[in-house]
């Protein structure tokens, strides 16, 4: 998906971002059930989604958790104010509860731990998941600068996700030789590039990424085990 990730284990689904073909993407994979969002930040291409999330209302009486930084829920809340007002009592509407991340999530099936990164001046939020059997995969989208605080919290992941725009410099995303020197520092074991542009010529740039760096591309599917 468009700056969106599903995230399933046996027990639960969560969906990171709300991108704007969410409905499309959704329907292509047949995705039929979401426990959690999680947002990193309330840029349009992360949220411009939020009412096609009223597909996973329809089956559930509870409210549908929707986590992230406090300006983030604080910027979502009043972008779709409609949707968190105690007169939405529509059943199958969508109809969902803001809860701001600090520290880590206990899920039923996962653990989420927020990765505060800087996005050119904007607040953003990466995410450390960890399943039960201690799996890790760091997901990091729209970042510029990872700071020092958040590296300890990264650590060395089975698989980090993480921005990759294009090979020039740009002021809130991380080039092909930034993410190759976080990379270098983080020493995951398997990376995918996302948020490439289309400035960026992918195939000329895999042959000189190393072995266990390639790109992203839509509708992939990862095991995590």
């Amino acid at each position: 998906m468009r700056s969106s990730i599903v995230i399933e284990s046996e027990i639960e689904t969560l969906l990171i971002d709300a991108g704007p073909d969410l409905r499309q993407q959704a329907l292509r994979h047949g995705l039929k059930h979401v426990d959690y969002v999680f947002y990193t930040h309330s840029h349009l291409d992360h949220v411009a989604g939020f009412d096609e999330l009223r597909a996973f209302c329809w089956r559930r009486d509870d409210l549908l958790p929707l986590y992230g930084n406090k300006g983030c829920m604080e910027d979502i809340q009043r972008m779709f104010s409609w949707a968190f007002t105690k007169e939405n009592t529509y059943k199958g509407y969508i109809r969902p509860v803001a809860k701001i991340i600090e520290q880590k999530v206990q899920l039923k099936g996962l653990t989420v731990i927020p990765v505060p990164v800087d996005h050119g001046g904007v607040e953003t939020s990466g995410y450390k998941l960890i399943t039960n059997n201690g799996f890790s995969v760091v997901y990091i989208c729209d970042v510029k600068v990872i700071p020092e605080a958040s590296f300890p919290i990264i650590g060395n992941p089975d698989v980090l996700i993480i921005d990759c725009l294009r090979e020039e410099m740009h002021q809130a995303h991380m080039c092909v030789d930034e993410v190759l020197a976080a990379i270098a520092r983080i020493q995951p074991k398997q990376v995918y590039l996302t948020h490439c542009s289309h400035e960026m010529d992918c195939s000329l740039v895999s042959e000189r990424l190393p072995a266990n760096v390639q790109f992203c591309y839509d509708t992939q599917s990862i095991s995590f085990s």
